[in-house]
């Protein structure tokens, strides 16, 4: 059993943290220490409450109940400013770097006075250059930074003005082997130094790796504490048993098998393999072919892109997120116009046809935005179902919805996708974020899907819903199905993808062949600077 004794001396101390949001309780009187010089590994699904916990601790939200202390003294965290005077400092998911502005100017974004100290602040740079054991020309623009580069970056301005606690919100989830490597030495030189770091992940083998200690979430409330005495009594398969007890429950019903509860909880490095078929000789699906498109003052528009994905392939997109992925996927679905170029379907020019007459033909669009773009939350369950099939038999009938039709379907996609509502003319609104992604996946997969473009399809989800988004992509795959995947997460589309497309201010910049050779490390080339390269 997982022990809850707490270490004896505490950086900062979070007392019986609770914290409420309508319909959830996201912390339920949670209660830990960080303690200086270690590495305190934040674990459990998404939903578990890790966000919410750290956004409490870093002044971005206030709790309900509970009380804060630092150094024994009992402090209110009321705003991130605050947070940094005691000496928190938050390193986000995403990156928060101005893509404009060099790297000392991102630094010192802030500071007071028209004329900036830029002599000191290239100083402290270097100490912290120093300490990180990194080395980046402050002259650099943030856009041309690696991802890598780019979070040693956001570590030094957490840093910036000195900290006592560095908050690492999943930063693996773009970053190569090499550079999790990087990032591994670089938090050992800080609690070298007697800093504390919170590692937030989802990921067994990172927090089992990088972790002095660990604490598991799961619904809201702390199930397990792994001390640092504990972790050097268990050698790792005993350590791992522990933590998926806590994760999964004691009896793991949620998972089945303790083996496959380590494959959900990416307890090995291994992935499934991507089954290696030749795709050359199969007929193209879906092609674009020089295509620019219009661009919208919030995204990225892609220029010039050409890739051609083929009947069986799971083609994937990696890249900082925001830099066209979701012009990509729009001008693929029909949302967003191309200026330029030409997209065909199985040959056919579809450039100038629109988003409903390209449903019709087999293109199926998953948004990331599933609560707004992706349903109308208002509406029931089966009716988000056949939103994209309104005025079409058998679901309308003389103008009216046909809803005996509408709900024998909604009945059989619930059971088919194993989708947890209380009814079919439940409002989707009240469903779980996982059911709701099953909802759109149910509509998008319908019979004649010959195209999907799934942007994000796994964000936010638990383990288990995630393996199983994973496995109806195969499956779609298999049945002769193209799939554009765009994901922030580099596991996922190594394990997914026959090919990965790496994508650079809106330009496809390479494309690498998944043949389970260094795959990722090959990807990260592209990622900091590699050349153009066809598919």
């Amino acid at each position: 059993m997982l022990t809850d004794t707490v270490p004896l001396t505490g950086v900062i101390s979070l007392n019986n943290i609770t914290k409420a949001f309508p319909g959830v309780v996201a912390n339920d009187d949670i209660s830990l220490d960080l303690v200086s010089g270690q590495v305190h590994c934040l674990l459990g699904e998404n939903g578990a409450g890790k966000s919410t916990l750290i956004s409490i601790l870093a002044g971005m939200q206030l709790p309900d109940s509970g009380t804060i202390t630092i150094d024994g003294e009992t402090v209110s965290i009321g705003s991130p400013k605050i947070a940094m005077r005691h000496g928190i400092g938050v390193v986000h998911q995403h990156s928060t770097l101005v893509p404009s502005l060099t790297v000392i100017e991102n630094l010192m974004l802030g500071e007071t006075g028209l004329l900036l100290k830029e002599k000191e602040a290239r100083s402290r740079l270097d100490e912290l250059s120093a300490l990180l054991g990194i080395s980046i020309d402050p002259r650099t623009l943030a856009s041309d930074l690696g991802l890598g580069q780019q979070q040693q970056v956001e570590i030094a301005k957490a840093m910036w003005k000195g900290s006592r606690l560095l908050i690492l919100d999943e930063p693996t989830s773009m970053l190569t082997p090499s550079a999790i490597e990087n990032l591994a030495e670089s938090i050992g030189r800080l609690t070298e130094r007697g800093l504390g770091v919170v590692f937030i992940t989802h990921k067994l083998r990172e927090a089992y790796s990088m972790g002095d200690c660990v604490t598991v979430l799961r619904s809201g409330k702390k199930v397990g504490f792994l001390s640092p005495e504990r972790m050097k009594e268990l050698d790792e398969d005993q350590a791992q048993a522990e933590i998926l007890r806590a994760m999964f429950g004691e009896d793991l019903r949620k998972a089945g098998t303790l083996d496959e509860a380590a494959d959900l909880a990416g307890a090995t490095e291994a992935t499934r393999e991507v089954a290696q078929v030749d795709l050359s000789a199969r007929p193209v699906v879906i092609e674009l072919d020089d295509v620019t498109s219009s661009g919208r003052t919030t995204d990225v528009m892609v220029k010039d892109v050409s890739l051609r994905i083929r009947s069986g392939e799971i083609f994937g997109i990696a890249g900082i997120d925001g830099h066209g992925q979701t012009g990509l996927a729009e001008v693929v679905a029909g949302q967003r116009a191309a200026v330029q170029g030409a997209v065909r379907l199985e040959g056919e020019d579809i450039t100038r046809t629109g988003v409903r007459d390209r449903q019709e033909l087999g293109v199926r669009y998953v948004t990331d935005d599933r609560l707004h773009e992706g349903t109308v939350c208002d509406l029931s369950v089966a009716l988000n179902f056949v939103l994209k099939r309104i005025g079409k038999a058998p679901f309308w009938r003389f103008g009216q919805i046909n809803r005996s039709a509408v709900n024998t379907e909604a009945k059989r996609l619930i059971d088919e996708y194993s989708i947890r509502t209380p009814s079919p003319s439940t409002r989707a609104a009240a469903l779980s974020g996982g059911n709701i992604q099953k909802i759109l996946l149910a509509r998008e997969l319908a019979p004649g899907a010959k195209v999907v473009v799934v942007n994000k399809p796994t964000y936010g989800l638990d383990l288990k819903t995630v393996r199983l988004v994973h496995d109806l992509l195969r499956e779609f795959a298999a049945g002769g199905g193209a799939v554009l995947l765009i994901s922030t997460e580099l596991d996922e589309l190594v394990e997914l993808s026959h090919r990965i497309g790496v994508i650079s201010k809106g330009e496809i910049v390479g494309v690498v062949d998944n043949d389970g050779v260094n795959t990722a490390e090959k990807v990260g080339q592209y990622m900091i600077g590699g050349t153009h390269a066809g598919d």
